[in-house]
């Protein structure tokens, strides 16, 4: 979220300290992430830091129990959450839970490229969250992939209704122009996967624990660490679901899509990757974005500074060497 939220810095000070024990001296804004329902800080005291999320909308508790239980099982890639004074790990807060992290100071890697021995550290944390054994208790609530139509269906309606309506706003006028422009390319792409989705529910390959949002902004780097963070997403699904992150030009750091899989592998290990799940992962994840985005910016005025940050990630899949450019070497 780019804009700050209608919410008072005194009272998020004041939950902190009553929900935490937290006695903030400064609560800082920071403008990050393309989510419009979530916000984040910088908690400061007179002797620490901290990292806030607030999250509004449909909050998911296995986005927050899960992380920490793998971080208690050794993933020491993962950020876990801090306990409240009453041993739980949200608090309630006009609407919004409060999650609150150390604050670790680095930067994501769109701000710091990977090196190859972070593509390598990537492949085996991912490896290791493939390969843990979760509890029934947390496995019992986490989503199941489903090869839905969502967001295909959301595209659909959006070529066919949306994009010939009149807007007032300029940000929504020229999202309905773009995507005018590329109607053919994306029906196109709506198709293809539709064929490889059929494919998958028929076949119903084996499903793991999945991050499933595993793009540059969701690591975060510095002198001393690696970590994956942002677990929002979490997922029982083919492995393939974030294997498909390492060469889909979801980093943007130059490197090649051959050598970004060559570095994560070696990482990862010898696996056999379903071809086509990996086929249908990197064009529904650029059919997600371009649904969401449609419907943020053709069906609401909402969002303010991030309506124009979000048009700029939808037409950015379809630059020159981008994800939508790759998936023509990765025909299947």
């Amino acid at each position: 979220m780019l804009e700050k939220p209608d919410l008072a810095d005194d009272r998020i000070a004041t939950c902190l300290q009553a929900a935490y024990g937290v006695p903030a001296t400064q609560v800082l804004f920071l403008p990050l992430g393309a989510d419009e329902n979530t916000a984040v800080y910088h908690i400061l005291t007179n002797t620490t830091t901290y990292f806030l999320k607030l999250r509004s909308g449909v909050f998911d508790e296995t986005s927050v129990l899960l992380p920490k239980f793998l971080s208690d099982q050794g993933i020491q890639q993962i950020i876990p959450p801090l306990a409240t004074n009453t041993g739980q790990l949200w608090a309630d807060l006009a609407g919004f839970k409060t999650i609150l992290y150390p604050f670790i100071n680095g930067q994501n890697g769109y701000e710091r490229p990977l090196t190859d021995d972070h593509w390598r550290e990537l492949g085996a944390t991912l490896r290791q969250i493939h390969t843990a054994v979760i509890p029934p208790t947390l496995a019992h609530f986490i989503r199941r992939e489903t090869f839905s139509a969502q967001w295909r269906d959301v595209v659909r309606v959006a070529l066919a209704e949306w994009v010939t309506a009149v807007y007032d706003d300029p940000v929504a006028r020229d999202c309905a122009a773009f995507l005018q422009s590329k109607r053919a390319q994306i029906t196109k792409l709506v198709t293809r996967t539709q064929q490889l989705a059929r494919t998958l529910r028929a076949e119903m390959p084996a499903f793991t624990l999945c991050h499933a949002d595993l793009h540059a902004g969701n690591v975060l780097l510095n002198d001393q660490a690696f970590y994956v963070v942002d677990w929002d997403t979490l997922l029982f699904a083919p492995k393939e679901r974030d294997l498909m992150f390492a060469g889909a030009g979801l980093f943007g750091n130059g490197r090649s899509s051959a050598e970004e899989g060559r570095l994560f592998y070696q990482g990862y290990g010898e696996t056999e990757v379903n071809l086509a799940a990996l086929a249908y992962y990197r064009r529904e994840r650029i059919i997600e974005d371009i649904a969401i985005y449609c419907q943020q910016l053709l069906l609401t005025h909402d969002g303010g500074a991030d309506r124009a940050q979000s048009l700029y990630y939808l037409k950015s899949n379809f630059q020159p060497g981008s994800t939508i450019e790759l998936l023509k070497d990765q025909e299947i």
